[in-house]
C-alpha cells in the first residue's frame, strides 16, 4: 500500500457540525476527492487494489470557524517551506490518525450491526405485532360467524318451537271446540230425550183421560138422549091417541047432544037418550082420568130422566175435574221436567264454560310460556348481539391501533425517505477523467457521508436506522484542522436523479391505509344487518312474483282469458275461505284482510261462506233469501269483502243453497211450509214426495233432503224468482260465481238454465255420493262413482264443473303405500280427472269432510303429498282455509303452486303415467313437469320414454319431488 502527503489545503470542505462518515469494503478503485486551496487544482492520488479495511475521512465544524482556518492557514505555509524531516513527522500523524480511524470504524460498524439487529428485531416486533392483529381480526369473524350460525340456529329453532306451539294451540283449540260441540250435542239429545219421554207419559195419560171422559159423556148423553126421546115419543103418541079418541068421544057426544037438543026441540024426549049421554059422560071422565094417570107416570118418568141425566152431568163434572187434575199434574211435571233441564243446561253451560275458561287457562298459560320464551330469545339475542358489538369494538379499537401504529411508521417512513431523497439531491459525485484513483471521498450535505457500495439493503437499513453519534470533540478539531470551507451544494436534479443512490422503495399512502379502507366482510357484519338483508331479499322476491303474476296476466292468450262457467280462464286454482267455525266471528272483515296475501300465493278465486239468513249459523238451512246479514257479517262488510276481492284480481264465488229452504210459519195443520220474505212461497213450492212438509208440488227430480222443504224446481214460478235472486247476487252485491250445495236434489237440466241466465265466470257443484266398498275395504273400481258426476255434469251441458270426490276418496288409500290405485286399466287416473279433467275440481278437505265436524278427514300426514298431487295434476284445485293459515302449510303450498305457475299446468293439460305401484307414482303433466309420489327410486334419466333436460325444483325425500323441464 503507498503512502502519501494529505495538506490540509488539498481535502474539501465538509459540513458544519454533523459527522461525515464513509463505509463499506469497496471492490474496485476507491477515489478520494483533493481539493486544494485553488478550486482548479486538484490532486489525484491512485494505488493499487486495497486489502485493508475501509478508509475514512471524517471532519467537523466548530464556531470559531474562522479561526481555525487562519491557523490552518499558517501551519500549511509553515511546512510548505519546511523541511522534508517536517513532512516525514506529518506522515507519521496521518498514519497514527488512520490507524485511529480504522480502529473507529470497526466501532462504528459494530455500531451499525447492532443497529441493524435493532431494527430486524423492531420489524420482526412489528411484523408479529400486525400478524397478532390480523389473527385477532380473524378470530372476530370467526366468532362473529358462529355466533351468527348460534343465533340463526336458536331463532331456526325458536321458529320451530312457535310453529309446534301454534299447532298444539291449534289442537288443543279443536280439541276444546270439539269436546264442547260434543257435550252440547249430548246435552241437546239428552234434554230432547228426557223431555220427549216425559210430554209421551203425559201426553199418553191426558188423552186417556180425555178419552174416558169422553167416552163416559158420550154414553151418558147418548143414553139420556135415547131415554128421553123414546120416553117422550111415547108420551106424545099416548097423548095423541087419548086426545084423538076423547075428540072421537066429544064429536059423537056433540052430534047426540045435537040429536038430543034438536028431539028436545021436536019435544021428543028419550029417557034412553039421556042414559046414554050420561054414560058416554062417565067415560069421558075416566079416559080423563086415564089421561091424567099416563101424564102423572109421564111426568115421574121425566123427571127419573131428569135425575139420571143430573148425575150424567156430575160424572162428566167429575171426568172434567179429573181432566183438568191430570192436565194440571201434567203442567206441574212439564214444569218440573222444565226446571230440572234448565238445571241440567246450567250445570252443562256451567261446565262448558269451565272448560271455556280451563282452555283460555291453558291458552294464557302457552301464552305466557311462548312470550317468556321469546323474551329469553330476544335476552339471549340482545346478549349475542352486545356481545358481538363489544366484540366489533374491540375489533375497530385494534383496527384504530393499527391505523395509528400504520400512520406513525408512515410518517416515520416518509421522513426518512424524504432526508433520504434530500441526500440524493445533495450528493456530490465527481470523478477525474485524467486519473483513475482507487479511493473516492463522497461529501454530502444533510449531516453524514455515505459510501457508495452496490449493497442496496445495506443503504437501505443505514438511512433507516437515522444519524449516528456525534463525533468526540478532538476528532472534529482534528478534522478542522486540515478542512476549510464547504462544498458546494449539489442542486442538479439531473445530477441527483444520475446517482447510484436509489430511493427507499417505501409503502404508497393507499397502499397503507387499504387496512382503514377495507370494506367489512359478511362474516363481519351484525345480526340486525343480516336480517334485514333477509327481509329486503323475502319483499325482493315478492316482488318480483308480484310483477311476474302480473306480466303473466297480461300476456294471456284469448283463448286462457275466454271464461267458461265450467272452468273459469282454466287456471283457477280456488281457495276456500272459511270453515264450520267461522260464523263465530266478523269473517268478512277478516277475510278482506287476507285478499292481498292470497292475491301473492296464486289463488285465483275465493269460495266464500253462505250469504243469506239461516236457522242454522253456518248458513246451510236458508230461509230469507233476500236477507244477507248473517253470522258472517252484514250486507255492507260483505260488499266490502268482495271489492276487496276484487282490487286484488280475485274471483268471488257465492255458496247458494238452491235445494232446500226453511219455512217461516206453519199451515193451519201444523206443518212448516209457509215461506215468508221477498219470495213468499206456499207448499206448492214444495215437492209433493218430501214425507215431512206436505208439499203440493211435482215429485223431486233428486235425492230427498230430509232437515228442510225440498224446493220444487219444476214451478215456473220458483226457477223464476230463483233466477232473479241470483242476477241480483251477480249485479248488486258483486259476486263473480257461484259454488252449488246438494246438486243432488234436482236435476242438473235446471242448474244450466239458472247458469245460461246469471252468467257465472266460475261455477262448482257438490255431488257427494258414497264411493264403492268390498268387505270393509275401499274398491279399486270406482267407475261407477265417478260416472254419476260426470252424468249430473253432462246434464248441466258442461256448464258447471263438480267436486271431484272420487280423486279424494282414492288419496286415502293410495297414499298409504297403494299408489297403484291412481292408474285405471286405461293408463288414465282414476278419478272424474282421468275421465272430463276441465270438469273435475279436486280438494283434499273442506268444511265437511274437516274442520270441527270431520265427517271424513284427510290423513294429516299425508296433506303434503296429496296436495302435490292435485296442485300438479290437471283439473281445478281447491285449498282449505284451515291448511293454509291453521296447519302451518304455507311454505309447502306456496312451492307447489310456484311450480304449477311455472310448468304452466291448467285444467286440461295431459297426464302421461310411467309408475304406478306399491313403492309410488310418477307421471309427467303436460310437457314441462314430472312428479314422483313414494320412495320409488326414479329420476328423469332413468326413464327412457322421457326425452329433454330436467331440473329438479322441489326435494322432499320419499313423500314427492318435482322435475321442470330446463
Amino acid at each position: 500500500m503507498g503512502t502519501f502527503l494529505m495538506p490540509s489545503s488539498t481535502f474539501g470542505i465538509l459540513l458544519p457540525q454533523f459527522p461525515v462518515v464513509s463505509l463499506g469494503r469497496p471492490r474496485g478503485q476507491f477515489h478520494l476527492i483533493l481539493r486544494g486551496s485553488s478550486n482548479r487544482k486538484r490532486r489525484n492520488l491512485l494505488t493499487g487494489n486495497w486489502q485493508c479495511g475501509p478508509r475514512i475521512i471524517a471532519a467537523s465544524n466548530r464556531d470559531n470557524f474562522n479561526d481555525g482556518f487562519t491557523d490552518d492557514e499558517d501551519g500549511f505555509k509553515s511546512r510548505r517551506y519546511g523541511k522534508s524531516e517536517m513532512k516525514k513527522d506529518k506522515l507519521t500523524e496521518m498514519r497514527k490518525a488512520l490507524s485511529e480511524a480504522k480502529a473507529r470504524q470497526e466501532a462504528l460498524e459494530k455500531e451499525r450491526d447492532q443497529l441493524l439487529q435493532e431494527f430486524a428485531s423492531s420489524e420482526a416486533k412489528q411484523k408479529e405485532d400486525a400478524d397478532s392483529i390480523f389473527l385477532g381480526k380473524e378470530v372476530t369473524v370467526s366468532e362473529l360467524e358462529s355466533d351468527k350460525s348460534l343465533l340463526h340456529q336458536k331463532l331456526q329453532e325458536t321458529v320451530e318451537e312457535k310453529t309446534a306451539l301454534e299447532s298444539k294451540l291449534v289442537l288443543t283449540k279443536q280439541d276444546a271446540i270439539e269436546l264442547a260441540v260434543q257435550v252440547e250435542k249430548l246435552a241437546e239429545i239428552a234434554f230432547q230425550q228426557a223431555t220427549s219421554h216425559v210430554l209421551e207419559d203425559a201426553q199418553l195419560r191426558v188423552s186417556a183421560a180425555e178419552t174416558m171422559a169422553a167416552e163416559s159423556a158420550f154414553q151418558i148423553e147418548d143414553q139420556i138422549r135415547k131415554s128421553t126421546e123414546g120416553t117422550i115419543s111415547s108420551i106424545i103418541e099416548e097423548s095423541r091417541d087419548a086426545i084423538k079418541e076423547a075428540l072421537d068421544v066429544a064429536e059423537n057426544s056433540r052430534e047426540q047432544a045435537m040429536k038430543a037438543i034438536a028431539a028436545f026441540t021436536d019435544s021428543i024426549s028419550s029417557i034412553d037418550a039421556i042414559s046414554s049421554v050420561q054414560s058416554e059422560n062417565i067415560k069421558l071422565q075416566g079416559v080423563a082420568r086415564d089421561l091424567e094417570a099416563q101424564l102423572l107416570v109421564s111426568k115421574s118418568e121425566f123427571n127419573r130422566m131428569k135425575l139420571e141425566l143430573q148425575r150424567a152431568r156430575e160424572q162428566a163434572g167429575a171426568a172434567e175435574l179429573r181432566a183438568n187434575n191430570a192436565e194440571r199434574a201434567l203442567l206441574e211435571s212439564q214444569e218440573l221436567r222444565r226446571e230440572n233441564a234448565m238445571e241440567q243446561e246450567e250445570d252443562i253451560r256451567s261446565l262448558l264454560q269451565k272448560i271455556r275458561e280451563e282452555a283460555e287457562e291453558r291458552k294464557k298459560v302457552l301464552s305466557k310460556a311462548f312470550k317468556d320464551e321469546l323474551e329469553s330469545i330476544k335476552a339471549a339475542v340482545d346478549a349475542a348481539k352486545e356481545t358481538t358489538q363489544s366484540r366489533e369494538n374491540a375489533y375497530m379499537r385494534r383496527c384504530e391501533a393499527l391505523q395509528r401504529s400504520l400512520k406513525t411508521s408512515e410518517s416515520a417512513l416518509n421522513m426518512w425517505r424524504q432526508r433520504a431523497e434530500m441526500a440524493h439531491s445533495l450528493l456530490s459525485k465527481e470523478r477525474s477523467e485524467k486519473e483513475d484513483n482507487e479511493d473516492d471521498i463522497y461529501i454530502v450535505n444533510g449531516g453524514r457521508i455515505d459510501l457508495l457500495t452496490d449493497d442496496d439493503s445495506q443503504k437501505w437499513k443505514l438511512l433507516s436506522c437515522g444519524p449516528r453519534k456525534e463525533m468526540p470533540q478532538w476528532m472534529a478539531r482534528r478534522i478542522w484542522s486540515i478542512r476549510h470551507r464547504f462544498p458546494p451544494r449539489k442542486a442538479d436534479i439531473s445530477k441527483a436523479l444520475n446517482s447510484n443512490f436509489k430511493s427507499l422503495e417505501l409503502p404508497k399512502p393507499d397502499k397503507v391505509w387499504s387496512i382503514a379502507q377495507e370494506k367489512l366482510r359478511e362474516g363481519d357484519i351484525l345480526v340486525e344487518h343480516v336480517m334485514e338483508k333477509e327481509v329486503i331479499e323475502k319483499k325482493r322476491k315478492t316482488l318480483e312474483r308480484a310483477l311476474q303474476r302480473k306480466t303473466v296476466q297480461w300476456q294471456r292468450t284469448r283463448e286462457e282469458t275466454k271464461l267458461e262457467p265450467g272452468t273459469g280462464t282454466g287456471r283457477e286454482i280456488v281457495f276456500q275461505g272459511f270453515n264450520w267455525e267461522s260464523w263465530r266471528r266478523q269473517w268478512y272483515q277478516e277475510l278482506a284482510l287476507k285478499a292481498a296475501d292470497l292475491s301473492q300465493l296464486g289463488i285465483t278465486a275465493i269460495w266464500l261462506p253462505p250469504p243469506t239468513e239461516s236457522v242454522a249459523p253456518q248458513g246451510y238451512m236458508p230461509s230469507d233469501l233476500y236477507n244477507l246479514n248473517s253470522k258472517y257479517g252484514s250486507v255492507e262488510d260483505l260488499k266490502s269483502c268482495i271489492e276487496e276481492m276484487h282490487a286484488h284480481d280475485l274471483l268471488a264465488l257465492g255458496d247458494v243453497v238452491l235445494n232446500h229452504r226453511c219455512a217461516h210459519k206453519q199451515s193451519p195443520n201444523g206443518v212448516w211450509n209457509i215461506f215468508g220474505g221477498k219470495l213468499a212461497w206456499g207448499p206448492e213450492a214444495i215437492v209433493c214426495d218430501d214425507p215431512n212438509f206436505q208439499g203440493r208440488g211435482n215429485p223431486s227430480s233428486g235425492d230427498i233432503f230430509h232437515a228442510a222443504p225440498n224446493v220444487d224446481h219444476s214451478q215456473d214460478f220458483v226457477r223464476r224468482d230463483i233466477k232473479e235472486w241470483l242476477n241480483w247476487l251477480r249485479n248488486e252485491i258483486g259476486y263473480d260465481g257461484w259454488r252449488l250445495d246438494f246438486v243432488r236434489g234436482f236435476s242438473g237440466t235446471f242448474v244450466k238454465e239458472y247458469i245460461e241466465v246469471s252468467h257465472p265466470a266460475f261455477a262448482i257443484g257438490e255431488y257427494w255420493d258414497s264411493m264403492a266398498y268390498e268387505h270393509g275395504n275401499l274398491s279399486y273400481n270406482q267407475d261407477a262413482h265417478r260416472q254419476r258426476i260426470v252424468n249430473w255434469i253432462n246434464a248441466t251441458g258442461g256448464t258447471s264443473s263438480a267436486f271431484d270426490v272420487t280423486t279424494k276418496g282414492i288419496l286415502h288409500a293410495a297414499l298409504h303405500g297403494q299408489y297403484w290405485r291412481l292408474i285405471d286399466p286405461q293408463g288414465k287416473p282414476t278419478g272424474v280427472m282421468g275421465w272430463w279433467p276441465s270438469r273435475a275440481c279436486t280438494f283434499i278437505e273442506n268444511h265437511d269432510t274437516g274442520s270441527t265436524q270431520g265427517h271424513w278427514p284427510f290423513p294429516r300426514e299425508k296433506l303434503a303429498q296429496g296436495y302435490a298431487y292435485i296442485l300438479t295434476h290437471p283439473g281445478t284445485p281447491v285449498i282449505f282455509y284451515d291448511h293454509l293459515y291453521e296447519f302451518g302449510m304455507r311454505d309447502v303450498l306456496t312451492e307447489i303452486m310456484e311450480a304449477r305457475k311455472r310448468a304452466g299446468v291448467h285444467c286440461r293439460s295431459s297426464v302421461k303415467i310411467y309408475h304406478a305401484n306399491n313403492e309410488g307414482y310418477v307421471a309427467r303433466v303436460g310437457d314441462t313437469l314430472v312428479m314422483k309420489l313414494g320412495h320409488f327410486n326414479w329420476n328423469p334419466s332413468k326413464e327412457n320414454q322421457l326425452d329433454g333436460s330436467w331440473q329438479k325444483f322441489i326435494d322432499k325425500g320419499s313423500d314427492y319431488q318435482v322435475w321442470l323441464r330446463q
